[in-house]
């Protein structure tokens, strides 16, 4: 089997209104990360994408827009902020077994302008209960399992109010970010509550936009146009009884911990490492509280210390975790956690910028919020 490393990013605009048909966003961010990759788009043989509410479009149509001239490998997975990472990880699956040789990974929606999760309606088993009391958004969900997490924890508000103030300061140096504006205490604490414990600024910003990531050989990225990203470690977890409704909130059994406690032991395993090891994350953030629960799940610090973690200034550029240094979703933009992914391939690559990490030969990236998530670590190629 062949190792598989992540070699072109690409990325359209992120905007509040692109006027831009889905399938015009797709093709422009997979064209970048082939062109970023050095691969020709005719040698591209897989795509794969995911989508939430029919938000996205196919993989054979991005295939068929950027005129790849044939496909051997293709998905198109009916999940939502889970996906990136397990995406990614098919997408190596496929090429370390030698069923495609280039595969392509996007993500594209107009998800502020178009059809939007955070304010969508969804199906499922508590649906006739959930709408009547008026529990209807996805925000509600999180903000559950956040309150939760933070009677059993003890975590006090400020912690969410350090997560968002770190990121944005990341935002602050990604001119890509939707959220560049400073933001301190006294302004986290004058944004108006939207579901307790969130205020604005826990909350991703939902946007426009499209972004994707080329997978293909070790051995063949050695001799691309950027340095490899190497895919070390992949997994996916879900807890139990998953799926029913969405939320994940009817036969659950603990709110305060996510995916990321029941994947740690094998994603870090695999590779080789621990979370000692680690020298940067990017953790998937829709909202402040699954930031919180990602330290503590992967073993960064321990049970209800995550806030006092990423208040001491450890998160910050030049702490001993920098992590969502692009800003996250919450600040960049919410485009399913694909960007958090390309984000963490830009830092092994060392194209960081301003936001370039010192320590950059391990990354950790996660994809997900509550029962069920994927991980990937990342490597140079050492």
């Amino acid at each position: 089997m062949r190792t598989a490393a992540a070699v072109g990013v690409g990325y359209t605009e992120l905007s509040k209104a692109s006027g831009r048909t889905v399938l015009d966003l797709a093709t422009e961010a997979g064209r970048k990360a082939a062109e970023d990759a050095g691969v020709a788009l005719a040698d591209i043989d897989g795509v794969v994408s995911f989508s939430v509410l029919g938000d996205s479009v196919s993989s054979e149509a991005v295939a068929t827009s950027l005129a790849v001239p044939g496909l051997r490998f293709v998905m198109d997975f009916q999940q939502g902020g889970q996906s990136p990472c397990f995406m990614v990880q098919q997408a190596a699956m496929a090429v370390a077994q030698g069923y495609a040789e280039n595969v392509l990974v996007f993500r594209a929606l107009n998800g502020r302008s178009g059809i939007r999760v955070g304010s969508g309606s969804f199906p499922g088993g508590a649906a006739q209960y959930r709408y009547p009391i008026g529990y209807n958004a996805y925000l509600m969900y999180i903000a559950m399992w956040a309150r939760r997490y933070m009677h059993e924890t003890g975590t006090a508000p400020e912690a969410l109010a350090a997560v968002a103030i770190a990121q944005r300061a990341y935002a602050e140096m990604n001119e890509r970010a939707i959220q560049r504006k400073p933001l301190d205490l006294d302004s986290y604490l004058a944004s108006p509550m939207i579901a307790d414990p969130f205020r604005v600024a826990d909350c991703t910003s939902e946007v426009d936009g499209a972004c994707a990531v080329l997978v293909t050989s070790l051995d063949r990225a050695r001799d691309l146009r950027q340095p490899p990203a190497v895919i070390a470690s992949a997994a996916y977890r879900a807890g139990p009884r998953p799926g029913l409704d969405i939320g994940d909130q009817l036969l659950y059994d603990d709110y305060t911990r996510n995916f990321t406690s029941l994947l740690r032991d094998e994603l870090f395993g695999r590779a080789g490492i621990t979370a000692s090891d680690v020298d940067f994350a990017e953790i998937y953030d829709c909202f402040t509280s699954v930031v919180l629960m990602g330290l503590e799940g992967l073993g960064f610090c321990g049970r209800g210390e995550a806030g006092d973690f990423v208040r001491s200034g450890a998160t910050r550029l030049d702490g001993s975790l920098p992590v969502n240094t692009h800003g996250g979703l919450l600040a960049e933009g919410y485009l399913h956690g694909m960007n958090t992914v390309a984000e963490a391939v830009l830092q092994i690559q060392g194209r960081g910028g301003d936001r370039q990490v010192a320590r950059h030969d391990v990354g950790v990236v996660t994809s997900g919020a509550l029962v069920d998530g994927s991980a990937l670590v990342l490597t140079t190629d050492r």
